[in-house]
């Protein structure tokens, strides 16, 4: 069996990838970004940075009782993080735009997109993160509830350069490398399990 714990968050690299950012930007430091990772697993955590960094994922959700227990402070919109990957390197550099506390389901169709994962659709993401936050609330002996809070972020990538959003032509923020268009759904002959042999 695979040991799929993520390796420890380099703090130094990721504090110094920010200080890279700050003299690069000409900008007084402000006090230290959280250094975190997404996700619970090393393959979740590398699969969810590299959505960020190939511009598809602009937004993120964490319940408020993992802020607490973890000791640290919610986001605020202009602060900025660290995420790493699964082994624990720093990969970009993030800036808070937008914050929402609301229960689970208050998500919109917008911000399922924005999260970029599975098929970015609201009910897709509903499941997965339904299953995420129950997964990780059992893991520390708690139970789900419908009444947790949870925070809504959306984020852009302010470095490194080669995958910091930049403004477009209309004045928006859009990422360095756009994002691949959305598959498709497959016909729905394709979508029946076996023996379906194809449309009826």
């Amino acid at each position: 069996m695979t040991d799929d714990r993520p390796g420890p968050l380099r703090r130094d690299e990721a504090l110094a990838l920010w200080r890279a950012y700050f003299a690069h930007q000409r900008l007084p430091l402000e006090e230290e970004p959280a250094v975190e990772r997404f996700g619970d697993s090393r393959a979740l955590a590398d699969e969810l940075i590299g959505l960020v960094l190939a511009g598809t994922k602009r937004a993120t959700a964490g319940l408020v009782a993992d802020f607490a227990v973890e000791g640290e402070p919610l986001p605020r919109i202009g602060g900025h993080w660290v995420p790493c990957d699964g082994d624990g390197v720093p990969r970009c550099v993030l800036r808070s735009t937008e914050l929402r506390l609301g229960p689970l389901t208050s998500v919109d169709d917008a911000f399922a997109w924005d999260e970029g994962e599975g098929d970015r659709s609201r009910d897709g993401w509903l499941t997965s993160h339904l299953a995420y936050f129950r997964r990780t609330q059992a893991a520390r002996g708690e139970a789900w509830s419908n009444d947790l809070e949870v925070v809504f972020e959306r984020f852009r990538v302010v470095w490194p350069p080669e995958v910091a959003d930049q403004l477009n032509g209309s004045g928006r923020w859009a990422p360095a490398r756009p994002a691949p268009p959305a598959a498709a759904a497959p016909p729905a002959w394709r979508r029946c399990p076996p023996p379906c042999a194809g449309p009826r």
